[in-house]
């Protein structure tokens, strides 16, 4: 439809600003995100569906960009960018690079430099096999023959996306996500998403900031039928990108169940599950469970890119009980295969078990405890609201309070502040948040560049809480727009991701440590001085 729409107004070189590209209903993908027109002329060489993946990009993109352009090198580029925007671990390069060139990793079969089985060679998928059943906890040995292995996850939800749905279908995901997704899902198979849309505010059954829960869901897909839109699945992210939310084994059973009954297809990416660096969080795999509600349409997403900081290295692995499923996507691993000599090296990675638990993950998780406390600690510091998980490499923050407005183009001119001093964020937008002012920040990264980017992060709050303090004085019986979240009114800042039933057991200490920081993060006594009230 977008692509018609597109070839229907223009024509080969028309001019693409004069156009409206007009995509979608409210709920479902709002192609001004991360379509960029402006100033953009329409090649005569490409096709409506290539000149619109030539604009397809957004504030994430832009950045990315920039980033490569000006990286930060602590000797020959000093001031260059740091990039707390791309979910990279960084903190284990050592321990890879030492594993990865071992005597065992370096073998060049002749099988290795042919063409494979397009699932993947059965050396790899029969130990990708052992290792999920190992590391998921699957109550029963897992099976190499609904093993699938891809370059990659955003590769995985192309070839899902693709099988799964018609064109102008639609899948549900929840907001805010991790954005890629998106372009994954629509460039190749014009698959389109419905948002689910979560907040900060807790309301209804919610417990804690951004809950997903099976009401909201229903009510998006009721909307989403109600204006004719065909949905076929639902996206689920276990450990959530960007909250960091780790889902109970209850909430992925009410999910489930959610799915069977409506007949959607469920995709769970859980590729940041041997991320959880804290003992107070515990990870539920979907593949744990004793008995999946609907496994014919139940598919699992893993990769070695997060997990094990190796973000260059291109692989994703889908585990399905559905044939059909397995070979519609093995019919496209022809155009995403993963290179003989690679596989046998994941092959010979994931085997290590000894290593993996004595060294690596000991290690990984020890590293990324450390930076997260460091990143947290300075945002308490700066009176920074957020919430505080265990998972992943990334802090979801509020920054409304830097906003005047509180709107998406004053979020986007905060992101652009940052990126012109030198470091890059995420902004709330990239992932189709709600709620215009929330950023992540990733903070697996080596100590003097943490230090370094937290301080220019530091410099640009500063400077816009003392613009803003400027502005109220010149202006002091001037109320705050409606769109403005009041900090005082709700809970973000999350101490600990507990369960209800464990909430009672908070100390006083914390509860005491939570009261200060929201007082610190409230703007109240700021804007209701003695002078104003004389």
């Amino acid at each position: 439809q977008a692509l018609s729409e597109i070839e229907g107004m223009g024509g080969r070189g028309s001019n693409l600003p004069e156009m409206r590209v007009r995509l979608l209903a409210k709920r479902r993908v709002d192609m001004h995100g991360f379509c960029n027109p402006s100033g953009f002329q329409r090649s005569p060489y490409l096709s409506a569906r290539g000149n619109f993946a030539n604009i397809f990009q957004g504030s994430t993109e832009e950045g990315y960009k920039a980033y490569h352009a000006d990286k930060y090198d602590e000797d020959k580029n000093p001031n260059g960018i740091i990039n707390f925007g791309t979910s990279e671990n960084k903190l284990c390069f050592d321990l890879m690079s030492k594993r990865l060139t071992q005597a065992d990793m370096n073998v060049m079969d002749p099988s290795l430099l042919q063409y494979p089985d397009w699932k993947g060679h059965l050396f790899l998928r029969e130990e990708v096999a052992r290792f999920l059943t190992y590391y998921c906890k699957a109550p029963a040995p897992l099976k190499a023959e609904n093993v699938i292995v891809l370059n990659g996850c955003g590769s995985l939800f192309s070839a899902l996306a693709t099988v799964l749905c018609d064109p102008g279908e639609a899948v549900l995901i929840a907001t805010p996500f991790y954005g890629g997704i998106t372009q994954s899902v629509f460039l190749y198979g014009n698959v389109k998403l419905v948002y689910v849309y979560l907040d900060s505010k807790i309301t209804g059954t919610s417990t804690r900031p951004f809950q997903l829960t099976v009401e909201k869901l229903e009510k998006a897909l009721q909307d989403a039928r109600a204006e004719g839109v065909t949905v076929r699945a639902l996206i689920l992210l276990n450990p959530q990108n960007p909250l960091g939310d780790i889902y109970s084994l209850s909430e992925l059973r009410d999910y489930l169940e959610f799915a069977k009954r409506h007949e959607l297809h469920v995709i769970v990416d859980e590729i940041y599950m041997l991320s959880v660096f804290d003992d107070s969080a515990t990870f539920h795999s979907v593949l744990g469970m004793d008995r999946l509600p609907d496994p014919q349409r139940t598919h699992v997403m893993w990769g070695i890119t997060k997990d094990f900081a190796v973000s260059g290295i291109r692989f994703g692995t889908l585990y399905t009980e559905n044939q059909d499923v397995a070979n519609a996507v093995a019919s496209l691993c022809y155009f995403h295969g993963v290179c003989g000599p690679v596989q046998h090296k994941v092959a010979q990675l994931l085997r290590d078990r000894d290593w993996i638990n004595q060294v690596y993950l000991r290690a990984n998780h020890a590293r990324l405890k450390a930076a997260h406390t460091y990143v947290t600690d300075e945002l308490k510091t700066l009176g920074v609201p957020f919430l505080n998980r265990n998972a992943g490499f990334f802090v979801w923050i509020d920054f409304r309070k830097y906003l005047k407005t509180g709107t998406f183009e004053e979020e986007l001119l905060l992101w652009k502040r940052f990126l012109d001093n030198k470091v890059l964020l995420s902004c709330g937008k990239a992932f189709e948040c709600s709620e215009p002012g929330w950023f992540r920040i990733i903070f697996a990264d080596k100590a003097h560049r943490l230090q370094l980017g937290m301080q220019r992060v530091r410099k640009v709050l500063e400077e816009r809480e003392q613009e803003i303090l400027a502005e109220e004085k010149q202006q002091p019986c001037q109320s705050d727009q409606d769109g403005k979240a009041d900090s005082t009114d709700e809970v973000i800042f999350v101490s600990h991701h507990q369960d209800p039933t464990c909430a009672s057991s908070s100390s006083l200490g914390d509860l005491i440590g939570l009261l200060q920081q929201q007082m610190r993060s409230s703007d109240w006594l700021q804007k209701n001085t003695a002078e104003q009230f004389a």
